[in-house]
């Protein structure tokens, strides 16, 4: 069942939220308290309104902000990490592995090697095609790359 009109716009604003500040800590009791909600009442109407667990949405925002930087700056990997959210940088490198394939380093060196003609693309389609794959816990992720199920460089099309 999905949220109502109402609990919807309450949501969206806790989402708002973590998309204007995702290098904060965001649990979900403080979200719930942006959307006037009980934590688990909030956990759970967050999945259905929009598919993904508050953290793993967080997470995603989180990585797409440091693949931008990582692709459009020349910061050092460690500022990129604290600036996006991040306590640490080991943390920071495997969660970007698992997510995306590659280190950081390496995600960079191709980015900044390879030709771009972004410009004639609008931004929230670049995005939305390079959003991270996080329909299962990073966990999830590195155990069937364990198992050998899945290539780690491989994306699946829904």
């Amino acid at each position: 069942m999905k949220p109502g009109p109402d609990l919807l716009r309450r949501l969206l604003r806790a989402k708002d939220r973590m998309d204007g500040a995702p290098h904060e800590d965001w649990p979900v009791p403080r979200l719930a308290r942006v959307s006037a909600v009980s934590p688990s009442h909030f956990a759970r109407a967050f999945k259905q309104a929009f598919g993904v667990p508050p953290h793993r949405y967080l997470l995603t925002r989180r990585i797409e902000r440091a693949v931008a930087l990582l692709r459009d700056t020349d910061l050092p990997i460690t500022d990129i990490a604290f600036q996006t959210g991040w306590r640490s940088l080991g943390t920071f490198g495997r969660v970007f592995h698992d997510i995306t394939g590659e280190s950081p380093g390496h995600l960079r060196a191709r980015e900044q090697s390879e030709p771009h003609s972004r410009e004639r693309v609008p931004e929230c389609f670049v995005r939305a095609a390079e959003r991270p794959d996080l329909k299962s816990a990073v966990s999830e992720k590195r155990r069937t790359r364990a198992a050998g199920t899945v290539a780690p460089h491989t994306k699946e099309v829904p």
